[in-house]
């Protein structure tokens, strides 16, 4: 019993040291796979931060890096990488990193890849052009902001229409208010052209602002054509409660196939 009993101590011993061990060898092998970096070719080397991929002692070199119709001289340390190249043009052009493409040699260039192992030396030259995807991408920003501001302007126009068409609607409500009786012709013009002026913004294409401008003109029409279908109503019954009336709101097509609308006040 005594040997069993002092047996098991040394086997529990011998475990907890051989877990140790292993954990020690993890440990250190991923620590070494953190440090480390796998260029192309299969070269493992240090890893390197941002503020370590530049030697302090390295030798300064001016390169000239051509640029549309510009060439801009960019003096870096020699053993920079073509990331902190970008980074420093970036601040020179307002061009993002991640939006330029550099070539040295008619060879395009990785962020991660050494002026000086690429073979940039003092004056060489550098071509910087923008990422494609980038210029497809801000091309299509341009557009869209042009299709927007092109339908701003149809909305304007409308709305210019449609200011004119209120001042009447409130010149009739006015008179109605002295107690002047109006011809529901006259009524229904107005309400006829204010269903023109809807089906002028329903033909608008708009996004964005545009979009907003539209939907406010929509409502501005509506609550139009409600005050003149109260009106209507007193008009024919100037001796009913105005308050009492009904007001119905229809579609453009509602109205030409004579559907009811739905009820609004």
């Amino acid at each position: 019993e005594i040997q069993k009993t002092s047996a098991n101590p040394k086997r529990r011993t011998g475990s907890s040291s051989s877990s140790g061990v292993s954990k020690k060898v993890q440990g250190e092998r991923s620590s070494v796979e953190r440090e480390c970096e796998i260029r192309p070719g299969g070269l493992v080397v240090q890893r390197r931060d941002d503020a370590e991929s530049v030697n302090p002692n390295a030798p300064n070199i001016k390169i000239k890096v051509s640029h549309g119709n510009s060439i801009h001289d960019i003096v870096v340390p020699s053993q920079s990488t073509f990331g902190n190249l970008k980074r420093i043009l970036a601040h020179k052009i307002g061009l993002d990193p991640k939006e330029q493409m550099l070539l040295f040699r008619g060879k395009g260039k990785e962020d991660e890849e050494y002026l000086h192992m690429a073979g940039v030396k003092d004056m060489s030259k550098v071509l910087l052009m923008e990422d494609p995807a980038s210029v497809k991408r801000k091309l299509g920003e341009m557009k869209k902001s042009d299709d927007v501001s092109k339908a701003c302007v149809e909305v304007a126009k409308v709305r210019s229409e449609i200011v004119k068409l209120a001042e009447r609607v409130a010149a009739v409500e006015g008179a109605m208010r002295d107690g002047t009786k109006l011809e529901d012709k006259e009524i229904l013009v107005l309400t006829e052209l204010l269903m023109l002026q809807l089906l002028k913004l329903d033909s608008i294409e708009a996004d964005g602002e545009a979009r907003v401008q539209r939907k406010n003109e929509v409502r501005h029409i509506q609550g139009l054509v409600e005050t003149l279908d109260a009106l209507k109503a007193r008009n024919s019954n100037p001796y009913s409660n105005a308050s009492n009336a009904v007001t119905k709101w229809r579609s453009p097509a509602q109205r030409h196939h004579g559907v009811p609308g739905n009820c609004s006040g």
